[in-house]
């Protein structure tokens, strides 16, 4: 037997606990903890499960009401009605750390543990999107990570079967070496058949399911709940392995014993593994559980109860099982050749006593290790950074005016920000199962609901830059543009899933970013009604040199009642009318052209009028839904003129061309380049545009014509210069495959 060390303060820090947190242990167990219980501890009290250090301002979100099911936090992923029975599970999470050191485990685990959180809920997967930021391309270890994300999310979506549908890139230097991968994931279910990650009922018994335990991923948990640096390199064994195939084989079984009404409860063991999922699931049912470690099923030898419970081996599960449905259980797993053994049962005290080759290991109240219960809780300090003093003071007249406009637009449209992601998606089965209407590279991805005429429409969104520049005006922009994408697409927002990555919470001016995007994600999703369903918030992004920009990536939820009225961003056909709703303000802080121009990132970000944007949302949910558009894409990055050429050449096999004369306020680079909120560009059939101005002057939304689709395979901006669609496609579309290619 493996002699444990003795349980020191020293050995308490070692393990990322503060002095406080270890004599609050050693106060709930009434003496010091040993080897085990520390380790059950540090990991459940890290900031990856226990959020103590945001768990109080997301408790200020709107976590309940819409057509939420259930409330945030409360189980393994959201659940949104979408009516005739059915809802919707989704939910994003990252892989941040992992995937900084090891990027194609890093990334395939994030995927697989998502995926998990869905069909615990008894929910089968049909969509999978992510969201991720990497450094410059231009630097080779960018392009390593950047292809091994890519790749790892790839691969496991593939073999699992589940399409990836969309998602968003972004590059900046500020995560060159911390890079973001957001992973999220969307199910249905009928109300009847979902599932909850609890345990209770005294004798009922506890089963672990799926694969073998081994030793990848032990403190996973604490890993990704500090800073990344030298040292990192050395924590590969932190990183887990995935097995799609077997997930795969696991989902199947885990929704038979779901639908056939064996379990009492079930979770997935992601972080933590083992601890995690004894604890939280007997503190939901206020009961307890005796565990016997001798009875999991291990893929090493001399592993230590230690080990055995923190282990983040992938693809497994813990069920609470209804007492005399245990030989049916077994048969269903054994059925699709996956482990699952009875390794305790359920106890009325409410405490988890772990046992391992004849000897109690550990001893503790788990209300006492979990968010909610006795986890720390902390409010940190807040300080504005001293660097908006400067990036306040920009004018846009420091933004020299290009000798070439046309050149200008071309550099933007192949700036791997704006250029088509298509390098990254083609890598991706984006139609497998064949529900997907829309997939990647327009406004939002499209999925249908087989039996009935509904659609959902899914969308991750953020701006970072803005968040830099202002933390609560940028998140309510990255609510309010995902809104505007889903609305484009003809859904409407429902709820939101959010996934906030953020640098060192302990350092005030990290805390106060995170404190304001807080507030504007908040007053952003009241005004649209799209309750948070949960998340992930994920501290300690930062590298030796810097923080990450604050990145809180929105994941959101729309429904469209008739799928016959998605809409799609491409011009369809020559003769239509070019409209833009909405204003522009020549806002460039934070803007792409801004970065492109100057090399940097400042100014103020965007005014975002929550307002004007319901007014946009509902004034495109009402011209689809009439059918009086052909077309609609919401302007963001590169502004006006790159949401016309998008729009020029978002079918491959249907250039359309245009002839527009955009609105210029000051200057016409400024005009063109704005990244100004609440806007978008439409097409209109000629026949339709009465209606279409009628519409929309009853509603009060704000618009201007600007212009027609042509047959001229060309794009005329304003008479200042016109450009042949097929040097704009190969720009836009081989941009970021050029560069991955050297």
């Amino acid at each position: 037997m493996v002699r444990e060390p003795q349980v020191t303060t020293e050995l308490a820090l070692e393990h990322g606990l503060t002095v406080e947190e270890f004599e609050r242990i050693c106060a709930i167990l009434g003496r010091t903890p040993n080897f085990t219980e520390l380790g059950i501890f540090s990991v459940m009290w890290s900031e990856h499960c226990s959020y103590k250090n945001s768990i109080r301002l997301l408790k200020t979100l709107p976590r309940s009401g819409g057509r939420l099911l259930v409330g945030a936090g409360e189980e393994n992923a959201g659940l949104v009605d979408i009516g005739e029975g059915y809802a919707i599970a989704f939910k994003i999470e990252s892989h941040n750390h992992p995937s900084a050191v090891e990027p194609y485990q890093g990334a395939a685990t994030g995927v697989g543990g998502i995926l998990r959180d869905i069909f615990t809920m008894g929910a089968r997967p049909i969509a999978a999107l992510n969201s991720l930021r990497f450094g410059s391309l231009e630097d080779a270890r960018t392009r390593y990570l950047f292809e091994g994300v890519v790749k790892g999310i790839g691969d496991y979506g593939n073999c699992f079967g589940v399409p990836t549908v969309g998602g968003e890139v972004y590059f900046d230097e500020c995560y060159q070496g911390n890079p973001l991968v957001n992973a999220m994931a969307v199910g249905i279910v009928k109300h009847d058949q979902t599932a909850s990650a609890t345990a209770k009922g005294a004798g009922n018994p506890v089963m672990i399911v799926g694969s073998s335990t081994g030793r990848d991923g032990i403190h996973g948990a604490t890993f990704a709940s500090e800073e990344i640096s030298e040292k990192s390199e050395a924590k590969r064994p932190s990183v887990q392995v995935g097995d799609p195939f077997t997930e795969k084989l696991l989902l199947e079984a885990t929704l038979e014993v779901i639908k056939n009404g064996y379990l009492i409860g079930i979770q997935d063991m992601g972080a933590a593994g083992i601890s995690c999922s004894t604890t939280e699931m007997s503190a939901k049912g206020e009961s307890g559980m005796e565990i016997d470690l001798s009875k999991v099923p291990l893929r090493e030898s001399g592993m230590t109860a230690y080990e055995i419970m923190l282990s983040e081996s992938q693809e497994r599960m813990l069920c609470c099982v209804k007492k005399g449905s245990e030989d049916k259980v077994k048969e269903i797993f054994n059925k699709w050749d996956l482990n699952c053994e009875i390794i305790g049962y359920v106890t009325e005290e409410p405490t988890l006593k772990i046992n391992y080759l004849g000897e109690t290991k550990a001893v503790i109240p788990p209300f006492e290790c979990v968010l909610g219960g006795g986890a720390p809780v902390y409010t940190r300090e807040t300080k504005a950074p001293e660097y908006l003093k400067e990036t306040r003071k920009f004018s846009n007249e420091e933004i020299p005016i290009p000798a070439d406009l046309a050149e200008m637009l071309k550099k933007l449209l192949s700036s791997p920000n704006i250029a088509s992601k298509r390098w990254v998606f083609e890598q991706y089965d984006s139609i497998v199962r064949s529900n997907t209407m829309v997939g990647p590279g327009s406004d939002a991805a499209v999925i249908q609901i087989k039996g009935t005429e509904k659609a959902i429409a899914m969308s991750t969104d953020c701006n970072s830059r803005y968040v830099y520049l202002n933390p609560k005006e940028g998140a309510k922009i990255a609510v309010s543009e995902a809104a505007r994408n889903l609305a484009c697409s003809g859904a409407k927002p429902l709820a939101i899933t959010n996934c906030l990555n953020f640098g060192n919470p302990y350092k005030p001016e990290i805390y106060w970013q995170f404190s304001k995007a807080i507030e504007g994600m908040g007053e952003a999703c009241r005004y649209f009604d799209t309750p948070v369903t949960g998340g992930n918030v994920s501290f300690y992004n930062e590298s030796p040199v810097a923080a990450v920009y604050p990145t809180p990536t929105i994941g959101m939820l729309g429904l469209i009642e008739d799928n016959s009225k998605v809409m799609t961003s491409a011009f369809k056909k020559a003769g239509d009318s070019v409209y833009v709703l909405g204003e522009d303000f020549e806002e460039l802080g934070g803007s792409e052209y801004m970065k492109l121009s100057l090399g940097k990132v400042t100014g103020e970000t965007p005014v975002c009028s929550l307002e004007a944007e319901q007014k946009l949302q509902d004034s495109l949910l009402a011209l689809i839904e009439n059918g009086l558009i052909t077309a609609a894409h919401d302007v963001s990055e590169g502004g006006i003129a790159c949401a016309v050429a998008e729009m020029c050449i978002g079918n491959r096999r249907n250039l359309t061309g245009a002839d527009v004369d955009l609105p210029v306020k000051s200057r016409t680079d400024l005009s063109f380049f704005s990244e100004s909120q609440g806007r978008a560009v439409v097409s209109v059939d000629p026949e339709k545009v009465e209606e279409f101005e009628s519409l929309l002057s009853a509603a009060g939304q704000k618009f201007t014509y600007i212009g027609t689709t042509v047959t001229e395979k060309k794009l005329t901006l304003n008479s200042v210069f016109s450009i042949e669609l097929t040097e704009l496609e190969d720009i836009y579309y081989n941009a970021i495959s050029k560069v991955m290619s050297h």
